[in-house]
C-alpha cells in the first residue's frame, strides 16, 4: 500500500513539472510570433500553424511520460522549425542520432527545454548567430542525449529556469539517480 502511494504521489509530481513546462514553451513560442509579426506575417502566420501543431502532440501526449526516440526528435524537429523561421539563417541545426536507438523510451518533451536553453544563450546572444548539435548515442545500458552550442562558455553563475529546473525534476522523478542533467 506504502509502494503504491509512493509511486501515485512519483506520478502527480512528475505531471505538475510537465504542466508547467508546457505553458513556459507555449508563452515563449507565442512571444517569438509577436515579435514576427512585426517583420513578417506570412512567416508569423506559418508558425502560428506550427504552434498549432506542436500544441495537438503535446495534447495528445498528456499523461504519457515516455516517447520513442524517434518521436521526441520529430517534435523537435517540429520546434525548431518554429525557431528557425525566427532566426533565419543565424541558426544552424546539425542531428547526429545513431539509428539503432530510435526505438529506445526517452522523457516526453525532455529534448525541448534543453535546445531552448541553447537557443537563448548561445544563439540569441550571438549576433552572428551559431549552430546546435543535437545527438543521441547508446553507451553500454545508457541512453546519452546531448545538445551543444557554439556560442558563449558557461559561467559560474549559471541560473536555471523553469525549463531546465522541470527537466531535472522529472528526470529525477522518472529515473532516480540512473538519470543526470549536466550543463556546460
Amino acid at each position: 500500500k506504502e509502494s503504491e502511494l509512493e509511486k501515485q504521489l512519483a506520478q502527480a509530481n512528475l505531471q505538475a513539472l510537465k504542466m508547467q513546462l508546457q505553458p513556459h514553451f507555449l508563452f515563449n513560442t507565442l512571444h517569438a510570433v509577436s515579435t514576427l509579426m512585426q517583420e513578417d506575417i506570412k512567416a508569423a502566420r506559418k508558425m502560428l500553424a506550427k504552434l498549432s501543431d506542436l500544441l495537438r502532440v503535446t495534447l495528445d501526449n498528456i499523461g504519457i511520460h515516455e516517447v520513442r526516440l524517434n518521436q521526441e526528435i520529430e517534435f523537435l524537429k517540429s520546434y525548431l522549425e518554429i525557431e528557425q523561421m525566427r532566426f533565419r539563417e543565424r541558426l544552424k541545426i546539425k542531428y547526429n542520432i545513431e539509428q539503432d536507438i530510435l526505438s529506445a523510451a526517452v522523457p516526453n518533451l525532455i529534448l525541448q527545454p534543453i535546445v531552448e536553453n541553447a537557443i537563448k544563450h548561445g544563439i540569441n546572444e550571438n549576433k552572428e548567430g551559431g549552430e546546435i548539435i543535437i545527438s543521441a548515442a547508446k553507451v553500454e545500458n545508457n541512453i546519452i542525449l546531448r545538445v551543444r552550442d557554439n556560442g558563449q562558455k558557461c559561467g559560474n553563475n549559471n541560473k536555471e529556469g523553469i525549463g531546465l529546473s522541470n527537466t531535472r525534476g522529472r528526470l529525477n522523478q522518472l529515473y532516480g539517480d540512473t538519470a543526470k542533467l549536466e550543463i556546460c
